[in-house]
């Protein structure tokens, strides 16, 4: 394909990827499938890795993770992100109004915009002339954190503007403006935080306590890759300095940010006097455990721009804006009894059932308590009063135990040493914190093995719900997964409220579930201390799950990011007769366990290798290397060390040089890495 051929279609495919990242992050009407939008993300990936000098900053093919940072540097904001007082009832908000009228002299009422506040992380992103070139956190309000590689990976952050709406009308005269600040929440959707978790407890790694905690720890990663991979999303609302762009009002601020390709929440309102304020803080209060993201409260603000600059600040907070907080999260109860409940590994979990309270909208009855080293470090006793708070709709947990409340009838917890489901011995493994059921016919075990095993992410088995999985086992229809495949009709129908459409359903998920690539099969047979990125770098290195079967430790650790507990985990299941078994019977059920090859034939110079990058190419940047050495096969680490194959170093390179050149580790100039590449200078 000649130069200009290839721009033209490299423009083509950017606006098409750009109209439907509009469609599906702005609109929330995707047109297309993922299949077919990846599709056309990798045909675009192809034309530039063909033509390097019209990759551009704005193209979607640099959503990929920067080389990892040694620490954040400080950004001045232009204009300061100023706090928001709060108000906690009715009472407070009715002096702000009264506040606010007092200070311009008047008695009517006015409009105000009221929107949820978000549970997340405030970022401010700068675009200049409608391309994006940096953001950052908001820090102190004065200073934040550059984060720009980070927010660079976040699908709903637009990297060009583009005021048009899908049907390609122009939405408002203007042109795009020269400088544009514009500020909202980085967040992640209650879903996919649960998910993460799951996949984090897979991998025997610390979950998250609350979606915000989880959205802000995957912002300030150092290594972009891991941002990457954690489904943080953006919502806007607000403006630093601005050229060119002048709304007029909140509410007139919100639809040109929309049209500009910013997701905007469609729960704010425009309302006119207090009493309206009030009447969508109780809908949005209903609906808050109904949404898919967390929010802590509504934010208030007097729509008209030109009052705001009536009202000014105090205390560098706005006269003009406020935060309505929600009842608190956090509530107090006693404990009335500890159980012990039984994971898919056989992890003991113990759960305190407390007296019924009432926290952030929501009954609750029993909250994790985590492990046994979690009950002795808080001291939980039977009869003791706690606090408990709630994040989202994970299970509650205490936090901490009221002991000033404690009137001498409170009972020791001790955890038990067989499983309270089938009495089999319960062992603790010296260095660990759960104590596991060593029986591996346990039902409870087997209840959670199927859900782990139908889930999205694994076998992606729909309608295989929690009550169908229990059922199937207490009904003896299930010993393990494999079972799940001899499944018929009427042995589904004669499941509690299942219907002949219902059951149906199930059995086309369960047939459906059978060209699940290689990865997934391997994650869903559920291996201790294997989670969905782990399953995958094991599909990709062998290729084949009688190549993984066979592996020895030494050869397992080999693959990235499989050290040696996670070898010895994975060699041992497989060593094992029934679980061998069991993949013999999911292969005869036509499971087909297919390696998910990569859309780019791998390079044999690349593929399995790790390079490290250092100093500066003057062709490309180093997000542009790190992927086009991954689309070939290779890896990319952050140092150099024993396992480096080999080292591209470019101009004012630094430490990594000298450090290769002590371990022997072949060092590419820019110009071997171009011809390595293919590519012309």
């Amino acid at each position: 394909m000649d130069h200009e051929t290839a721009q033209k279609q490299i423009e083509r495919i950017r606006d098409e990827i750009r109209r439907h990242n509009r469609l599906y992050y702005v609109e929330d009407s995707p047109e297309i499938s993922d299949a077919e939008y990846d599709r056309l993300f990798r045909e675009l990936l192809a034309i530039e890795r063909e033509h390097p000098d019209l990759v551009t900053m704005d193209s979607p093919s640099q959503r990929v993770g920067a080389a990892p940072a040694e620490g954040f540097s400080q950004v001045r904001h232009r204009v300061p992100m100023l706090s928001l007082q709060n108000a906690m009832d009715e009472g407070e908000m009715r002096e702000f109004d009264a506040r606010i009228k007092r200070f311009l002299g008047r008695e009517d009422d006015f409009d105000f915009v009221v929107e949820p506040k978000f549970d997340g992380l405030s970022a401010e992103l700068v675009y200049e002339n409608g391309v994006f070139v940096s953001g950052s956190t908001r820090g102190d309000g004065t200073v934040g954190e550059d984060v720009t590689s980070n927010l660079r990976t976040i699908g709903s952050i637009p990297l060009r503007l583009d005021a048009r709406v899908p049907d390609s009308t122009p939405l408002f005269p203007e042109p795009i403006p020269k400088l544009l600040e514009v500020r909202g929440e980085v967040y992640m959707r209650k879903d996919r935080f649960e998910e993460l978790n799951r996949q984090r407890e897979a991998e025997s790694e610390p979950i998250f306590a609350n979606p915000r905690n989880a959205a802000a720890g995957s912002l300030r990663q150092l290594d972009p890759s891991v941002t990457a991979s954690r489904p943080l999303a953006f919502f806007a609302y607000s403006i630093g300095a601005a050229d060119g762009f002048k709304p007029s009002s909140q509410w007139d601020l919100l639809s040109r940010l929309r049209g500009l390709g910013f997701p905007v929440c469609d729960m704010a309102r425009r309302v006119n006097g207090m009493d309206a304020v009030m009447e969508q803080y109780h809908r949005m209060l209903d609906s808050r455990d109904k949404l898919p993201f967390e929010i802590d409260g509504m934010v208030v603000k007097v729509d008209s721009f030109a009052l705001q600059r009536e009202l000014g600040e105090v205390s560098r907070s706005p006269r003009w804006a406020i935060a309505f907080k929600f009842p608190p999260t956090r509530e107090t109860s006693r404990i009335e009894r500890i159980v012990v409940q039984v994971g898919r590994t056989g992890a003991l979990t113990p759960v305190a059932e407390m007296t019924p309270v009432r926290v952030g909208g929501v009954m609750v009855r029993r909250a994790t308590l985590h492990n046994e080293d979690e009950v002795v470090r808080k001291g939980v006793m039977v009869g003791d009063w706690v606090t408990i708070q709630r994040a989202g709709d994970v299970i509650p947990e205490v936090v901490e135990v009221l002991t000033d409340r404690r009137d001498g009838t409170e009972e020791r917890f001790v955890m038990p040493t067989v499983c309270p489901v089938c009495g089999g011995a319960a062992n603790r493994e010296e260095g660990e914190a759960v104590r596991r059921c060593i029986n591996a016919s346990c039902p409870a075990q087997l209840k959670e093995r199927i859900r782990h095993f139908g889930s999205k992410t694994a076998m992606d088995i729909e309608h295989l719900g929690d009550k169908v999985a229990d059922q199937l086992v207490d009904q003896g229809l299930t010993h393990d997964v494999a079972d799940l495949y001899d499944l018929g009709l009427e042995q589904v129908m004669n499941l509690e409220r299942m219907a002949e459409k219902s059951a149906q359903n199930l059995i086309l998920a369960i047939e459906k579930s059978k060209s699940r690539p290689l990865s997934a099969v391997v994650f869903a047979l559920g291996i201790r201390h294997v989670g969905e990125a782990t399953a995958r770098g094991l599909a990709n290195h062998f290729g084949s799950i009688d190549a993984i079967m066979a592996a020895g430790e030494e050869d397992l650790a080999d693959v990235e990011d499989v050290g040696p507990v996670v070898a010895k985990s994975v060699a041992g299941f497989f060593k094992s007769e029934s679980n061998r078994e069991l993949v013999r019977r999911l292969r005869e059920a036509g499971v087909s366990m297919a390696h998910e090859e990569s859309a780019e034939q791998a390079d044999p110079r690349f593929a399995g290798k790790t390079f490290v990058l250092t100093g500066t190419l003057s062709s490309m940047t180093r997000e542009r290397a790190k992927a086009l050495i991954m689309e070939r096969g290779g890896k990319v680490a952050s140092s150099v060390s024993t396992k480096t194959d080999m080292v591209v170093a470019g101009d004012a390179a630094g430490s990594k040089l000298n450090k290769a050149d002590k371990l022997g580790i072949p060092v590419l100039g820019e110009d071997e890495f171009l011809d390595m590449l293919g590519q012309e200078r």
